[in-house]
């Protein structure tokens, strides 16, 4: 069972992180989410307690491991423990290998990759005493190249071996970790503003079901990496 459980989502102020949010708060989580624009924070936790009181936004930088720690120190005051965490902050920056600056490779490596450890990093010991679970959210980039995509590639191919090998570090101590590699999510990613034309590709929602889904299983499973793929191509 999953109600009266606790998680932690990073980046869950809007697309995969707030679908994530608003389906484990319709099935009985406690939710803390953060986000790095309190304005965004804000409005996010008004919207998410139309579900649920059960909620708390965070400010947080998942750059920066002080920032992570007190987000993981709020959620447990707030709520008194913690259970599962989806690593989930994420950003894009598409453009050739020679023109890519170093200060748009580093944003994107320390966002993508570091955050995910320093998000890992300030819950363990909290995962630990609970036998909890945590989840990172990768990409179909994290196992397919492409043109432009050097500086997001090499981040989300990192954090599809940082997540399974991290799952065999973290076994011994019951906690389970799994990395999900959607395909094309109708969010605010890279620009694009949701509409009809997104219909086709996976949905917040959708994400949040699979998370639900994953948490579910029985103890004895263990799905280490998840392929998410749109039924229909792009048009």
């Amino acid at each position: 069972m999953i109600d009266n459980k606790v998680a932690y989502i990073t980046g869950g102020t809007k697309g995969i992180g707030f679908g994530i949010a608003k389906i484990l708060l319709e099935n009985g989580v406690s939710v803390a989410f953060s986000g790095r624009k309190k304005e965004d924070v804000e409005k996010a936790e008004q919207d998410l307690k139309q579900i649920s009181e059960n909620v708390l936004g965070i400010v947080s930088d998942v750059k920066v491991l002080e920032n992570e720690e007190k987000a993981v120190q709020q959620t447990k005051e707030k709520f008194g423990r913690l259970d599962f965490v989806i690593a989930n902050a994420g950003l894009g920056i598409f453009k050739p290998v020679d023109e890519l600056s170093p200060e748009e490779w580093k944003d994107m490596i320390e966002t993508n990759l570091t955050g995910v450890f320093y998000t890992l990093k300030a819950s363990v010991e909290e995962l630990k005493k609970t036998e909890g679970y945590y989840i990172t959210v990768s990409s179909l980039a994290g196992a397919n190249f492409f043109e432009n995509g050097t500086g997001y590639n090499a981040s989300k191919f990192g954090v599809v071996g940082f997540t399974q090998a991290a799952m065999i570090d973290l076994r011994k101590y019951n906690i389970k970790s799994t990395v999900i590699m959607p395909g094309s999510v109708a969010t605010h990613f890279n620009g694009n503003i949701p509409s009809e034309k997104d219909a086709w590709k996976i949905q917040p929602e959708d994400m949040g079901n699979l998370v639900l889904d994953i948490l579910k299983m029985n103890p004895r499973v263990l799905p280490s990496k998840i392929e998410f793929r749109a039924t229909k191509p792009a048009k």
